[in-house]
């Protein structure tokens, strides 16, 4: 355990800096996973939409880099139109 107190306050920093990109991650993937689990072309637009929607927002705050968002969102884009084919 840290002796400083700036130690101290740093380790509850951590603690809530991890809890929220271990969320923001989380339901990113989530989002990512529901477009291959979709029944129809619809549902899976849908789910495209919300995961392009969070991987933009996931690069603005720097979760994730965002030439990584903007190559995730290219690949699943592709995928869905090779799918509907």
């Amino acid at each position: 355990m840290p002796i400083k107190k700036s130690s101290i306050k740093d380790v509850r920093r951590t603690k809530r800096r991890r809890e929220r990109n271990i969320a923001v991650m989380s339901r990113l993937r989530g989002a990512i996973t529901q477009i291959s689990h979709a029944k129809t072309p619809e549902e899976a637009q849908k789910a495209l939409v919300t995961a392009e929607s969070l991987l933009d927002k996931a690069a603005a705050k720097n979760y994730v880099h965002k030439n990584t968002a903007a190559r995730k969102k290219s690949r699943l884009a592709r995928a869905l139109a090779k799918s509907k084919k």
